[in-house]
């Protein structure tokens, strides 16, 4: 489940986390606000200003991953300009200090990836990768080759908070060309926006990852954030106990 860091008070924000792992989420991403999103659609971007807004953002932003990394494994999504400012190698150290298991720069630039790469080595923390479905082979397998953690696999070409229908099998080309590239888990968002969805996407991949569905109630209406997960979780659970029996 991907969360922005910083939306809410530091005890609404922990209860919040824990009913959602409570509902059903496995994992928590955790978005580290900025201020140029470009990958982000509408909702997140609107999150992301709300948190800018109420200040110190790494503050809050650790103290968010600390809560979530007491309920769910948790990783950081950010974008390069936040490891730039603050630097790879202290921002790194910090994640990992806050209980982070990993960290995803999904613009990370091709001329600063060993530097990040290194860092975060340094620190224990996995580097997960966004992965552009338009790469070449070759391209594709630099960047799995910097890795590691799993590979991420948009199922829209979209900004996040997608709503319309999904090209399954265009998704299902990729993933089998990402799992021919590397041995790397595969893991997908973006776009899937229901949880039937979600259970058509499942097959394909490791793992789903919810985002803006979540994003708007955590905005608006915090209290319907953790039957929305249950909902996205019933459905992924179905396939995981259909694809058991089988």
């Amino acid at each position: 489940m991907f969360v922005p860091a910083g939306l809410h008070p530091a005890r609404a924000e922990r209860r919040q986390l824990a009913q959602i792992a409570q509902a059903g989420a496995d994992l928590f991403e955790i978005g580290l606000a900025h201020h140029d999103a470009s990958l982000d659609g509408p909702v997140i971007q609107a999150a992301y200003r709300r948190a800018l807004s109420r200040g110190n953002v790494l503050a809050r932003a650790l103290r968010a991953v600390e809560h979530a990394a007491g309920f769910r494994p948790t990783v950081v999504m950010t974008y390069w300009d936040p490891v730039s400012r603050h630097g790879p190698e202290r921002l790194a150290r910090l994640l990992a200090e806050a209980g982070a298991v990993g960290a995803m720069v999904v613009d990370l630039p091709d001329d600063q990836a060993e530097r990040w790469q290194a860092a975060a080595k340094t620190a224990n923390l996995s580097t997960p990768r966004l992965v552009p479905r338009h790469l070449a082979d070759t391209g594709l397998a630099t960047v799995a080759a910097g890795a590691s953690g799993w590979l991420y696999a948009p199922a829209s070409t979209a900004p996040t908070g997608y709503r319309g229908p999904l090209d399954v099998p265009a998704l299902a080309d990729f993933t089998t060309r990402l799992r021919a590239a590397s041995p790397l888990p595969v893991v997908s968002g973006v776009g899937i926006s229901t949880p039937a969805l979600a259970e058509r996407v499942a097959p394909l991949v490791d793992a789903v990852v919810i985002g803006t569905l979540v994003v708007r109630a955590l905005m608006a209406a915090p209290e319907q954030a953790p039957a929305l997960t249950a909902a996205f979780a019933q459905a992924l659970n179905s396939y995981a106990t259909t694809e058991t029996r089988a």
